[in-house]
């Protein structure tokens, strides 16, 4: 059933967010992640940008797997 099947995806996501904001709550952050190399990080005066290229794509990978996993009927 379509709707019995988006209420099921809405509760995993919500119990998600909830995971996510309790893992927010306790750790302020998650050692490693965010200076991995490959990240870009330029400065040049007061002007600072930061882009988590490699932390990005891990976080892709990491969640990919997990929704790879979980997701099989």
């Amino acid at each position: 059933n379509t709707v019995n099947d988006l209420a099921k995806t809405l509760i995993f996501f919500g119990l998600v967010l909830v995971g996510m904001g309790i893992f927010a709550a306790f750790f302020d952050k998650v050692p490693g992640l965010g200076k991995l190399p490959g990240d870009i990080f330029f400065r040049k005066g007061s002007f600072t940008f930061y882009f988590p290229l490699t932390t990005c794509v891990l976080l892709r990978l990491i969640l990919t797997l997990a929704f790879t996993i979980f997701g099989k009927k």
